[in-house]
């Protein structure tokens, strides 16, 4: 400020200016010089505001767009925000130096706490306070979401920064995962822990569901190059009709697109020459990429086969004699299919009881029986452990990763399967899984006739998926 009212007195009030002198000013006399300097210590007051307004402002759209990382970020507070050390030296230089730390707090809007000694923390803290309100959105939109309806969970990198965001992760679940009833909250939890993973470090998560369809086979360069062959199909088919006499408005747009940027117009008197250079080019066209979709299409199944090759060989030698098929065809009723395996496995059957039963079982009295079952957080680690990370996830769509990397759910998840071993029960997410028909021959033309298929059922990953096969 220019001015600082220093005190007030019955005779009037005394200012200070800024120099080594001061002048004194009396009330009744020089009212106008009065107003004039409280006018100039108000604009200077709101000109300061509007400036650290202007900063703070700054601040937090630097932190909410993640410009920098966070060792950046620390570099810049260390330079801008001097230690102690340094703050008693400038505060002996330069009496009017303003704290910095309180303004970038108070522009944040995120309540951090720092301890005093710490010198270099306040960057981090305001990352996992970002992190942490991801988990609670995530893991809150996860358990109202149908497991039908949750969205399909990408395979992530297995670089340094996503398992460093995935150890963050891990001590802010356990204030969730003690409060856990049941294995489907448990599993509900991590879910969600994983959904917000994948939307910190920016992998693209689909919002459809996994039960609205699966993405095509067909590789992206070979759709692209489909859609070009139909569109220059359909192209030659318009300059064949203009060739012909068709003089349709459309036809003869398609027709000046095609010969645009060619200096040819339509009222040449060899435009019918030009109209078959025209085509034959875009036969050649044509041409050129059905041999390049051989070439790749070739070079693709060269790949597979080598690497099929060093993985498992009796599958590529079997592919080879009897190349694989695609199910073609009309697929089975799905009631008849039902009713078709539920008589194989639900109805009673009257085994016979022959009299070396009875030997048995009074041979087998003697025996101790089995101590009971403990499971423990070492038993779930070391299953989780050896589980590919990838594997085809069952209902809830939880991979195996994500157990690994989320090492505090391995207590609860023990506990919770000792309760379940305990009382003899399971719940209906950990029997219920996706099935999916395969005929039994690749060379059968009955793909209607539900006897002629084998079904495979993808259980949950925490009981260990496996593939349950039955035939007839």
């Amino acid at each position: 400020m220019l001015m600082v009212l220093r005190s007030f007195n019955s005779t009037g009030f005394s200012f200070l200016g800024i120099g080594p002198s001061s002048t004194s000013f009396n009330l009744l006399g020089s009212i106008p010089v009065i107003i004039e300097l409280l006018i100039i210590v108000v604009i200077a007051s709101r000109a300061q505001v509007s400036e650290k307004q202007n900063l703070a402002d700054r601040v937090r759209y630097i932190l909410r767009s993640n410009i920098f990382d966070v060792a950046e970020l620390e570099r810049l507070r260390r330079e801008a925000v001097p230690s102690s050390d340094e703050n008693a030296t400038a505060e002996d230089a330069a009496p009017q130096m303003v704290e910095q730390p309180a303004n970038v707090d108070a522009a944040v809007n995120t309540p951090v706490v720092v301890d005093s000694n710490d010198d270099g923390t306040v960057a981090q803290e305001l990352e996992l306070e970002h992190m942490r309100s991801i988990l609670e959105e995530a893991i809150v939109e996860t358990r109202s979401t149908p497991l039908e309806n949750r969205p399909r969970l990408p395979r992530i990198a297995l670089s340094k920064r996503n398992r460093a965001v995935v150890r963050a992760l891990n001590p802010m679940l356990v204030t969730y995962l003690e409060a856990s009833r049941d294995l489907c909250e448990t599993d509900s939890i991590l879910f969600g822990a994983a959904l917000a993973v994948c939307r910190i470090i920016g992998a693209k998560v689909s919002t459809a569901g996994r039960a609205t369809g699966h993405s095509s086979a067909i590789p992206a360069w070979r759709r692209r190059i489909e859609e070009r062959i139909a569109k220059a199909r359909a192209l030659i088919g318009r300059l064949i009709c203009f060739r012909s006499g068709n003089n349709r408005p459309r036809i003869v747009r398609t027709v000046r697109m095609a010969f645009a940027g060619t200096n040819v117009s339509l009222s040449q008197p060899d435009i019918t020459q030009k109209l078959k250079e025209r085509i034959d080019d875009l036969k050649q066209r044509i041409a050129a990429w059905g041999k390049r979709i051989r070439r790749y299409t070739e070079r693709s199944t060269r790949f597979n086969q080598n690497r099929l090759f060093q993985s498992d060989q009796k599958r590529l030698y079997e592919s080879l004699e009897r190349p694989m098929v695609s199910g073609t065809g009309p697929a089975p009723d799905q009631a008849d299919t039902v009713a078709f395996w539920r008589g194989l496995w639900s109805e009673p059957v009257n085994h016979c009881e022959g009299p070396w039963t009875e030997v048995v079982a009074s041979q087998c009295a003697g025996i101790t029986p089995m101590d009971p079952v403990i499971i423990t957080p070492d038993d779930v680690a070391e299953a989780v452990r050896r589980a590919p990370n990838w594997k085809s996830p069952g209902l809830d769509g939880l991979h195996h990763y994500w157990l690994k990397g989320f090492m505090v759910c391995h207590s609860v998840l023990a506990r919770q399967f000792q309760e379940a071993l305990n009382q003899k029960s399971l719940p209906s997410l950990f029997t219920t899984g996706i099935t999916h028909l395969v005929p039994k021959d690749q060379v059968i033309t009955d793909t209607h006739l539900r006897s002629n298929h084998e079904h495979f059922t993808i259980l949950h990953n925490t009981r260990k998926p496996r593939k349950v096969k039955k035939q007839p």
